[in-house]
Order: C-alpha cells, then sequence, then structure tokens
C-alpha cells in the first residue's frame, strides 16, 4: 500500500471513530494552492495562497479543537465546488458552512457578505447596514479582512463606496481577477 493511501485510510478511520474534529486538505486555484478545513458543521477555513497554512492549522488547534488531521476525502465536495467556481461554471457554492471563528457583528456582517449575489458588488457601508449598524463602515471593513472563509463567503464583492477595490487578504490582484471572473469588473 503506497503512503499516500496508508494516510488516507488512517485519516479516514480516524473520522469513522469520532477522532478527528477538524479535516483539512490543499486544493488548486488560479491563485496558488488554498488550505480547506472543516468540522461536522461545515468549511470553518479557507486560506489563501498569500497565508501560512501551518500558522492557520495551529490557529484551528488552538480556536476549534487540537484533533486536526489531513483527511481529503472529507473535502472533495468543497474541491469539486471550487473547480467548478474557477473555471466559471458555478455561480452559487451549495457547502454548510461553520461560522465558530467569527462573532458578534462579524459574524452578522460576514453573514450579510454571503448573501452578495455572484456578479454583483456592496459597499462597505451597505455591509454595516445589512449586518444591521450603517455607521460600522470600518468595522464591516474589519470583518472582511478577517473572513475565514474567504472565496465561498465572498469578501471579494465589497467594495470602497466610489467603487474603489479596497483590501483583500489574496491581494488586489486576485481581488480583481475573481471580479473580473464573475464579471462585476471589466479588464481594461
Amino acid at each position: 500500500m503506497r503512503e499516500g493511501q496508508l494516510k488516507e485510510r488512517f485519516a479516514e478511520r480516524a473520522a469513522d471513530e469520532g477522532l478527528v474534529d477538524v479535516a483539512y486538505t490543499s486544493a488548486d486555484s488560479p491563485f496558488g494552492p488554498l488550505l480547506l478545513a472543516a468540522t461536522r458543521r461545515g468549511i470553518v477555513r479557507i486560506g489563501l495562497p498569500t497565508q501560512d497554512g501551518d500558522e492557520l492549522l495551529a490557529e484551528l488547534a488552538e480556536r476549534v479543537s487540537p484533533r486536526v488531521l489531513e483527511a481529503p476525502a472529507r473535502l472533495d465536495g468543497a474541491r469539486r465546488e471550487l473547480d467548478l467556481y474557477f473555471e466559471g461554471g458555478l455561480r452559487d457554492f451549495d457547502l454548510p458552512l461553520d461560522w465558530r471563528l467569527s462573532r458578534d457583528f462579524r459574524r452578522r456582517a460576514l453573514r450579510a457578505v454571503a448573501r452578495i449575489p455572484y456578479g454583483k458588488t456592496r459597499t462597505y457601508a451597505q455591509v454595516a447596514t445589512s449586518a444591521g449598524n450603517g455607521r460600522a463602515v470600518r468595522a464591516a471593513g474589519s470583518a472582511c479582512g478577517s473572513n475565514p472563509i474567504p472565496i465561498v463567503v465572498p469578501c471579494h464583492r465589497v467594495l470602497r463606496t466610489g467603487g474603489g477595490l479596497g483590501g483583500y487578504g489574496g491581494g488586489l490582484p486576485m481581488k480583481e481577477a475573481l471580479l473580473e471572473l464573475e464579471g462585476a469588473l471589466r479588464p481594461d
């Protein structure tokens, strides 16, 4: 049995016996590898290529559970949906989400971001209003900046008032490319 098959078999057995609280794997994207992590509730973390995967896994071990294990099969559906999205063949993700890494206003703001339709954008002010506090524009920006589930929770669709891109954890070229993919920005 090959090493990869053996690791997968051990991961499946650990999951079957309830010994895995957070399963993770990597997924290819046009921007570089993504880290995907899920609990029984759903996707809890997507790490962008600009982020340190080891640090993200350490954060999950600290904030969710120390029982973190690489288990690619548990994330096959998420990888398929992301592949389809990047190919332009998926407009709406149908993945369960685990919101536990966001709380209070940040969670409300990210839930508002999750409702932004494919190909559309909103401003940070609109997100703040949708989250229940129209004056909390900076807090809405901070929520987007700390979004643990980017792409699926599309913070790339949130712009500054006036149409400026604002920031993005994956870098502005990635944000711009995602918006162009969705037809929300037209390339120059």
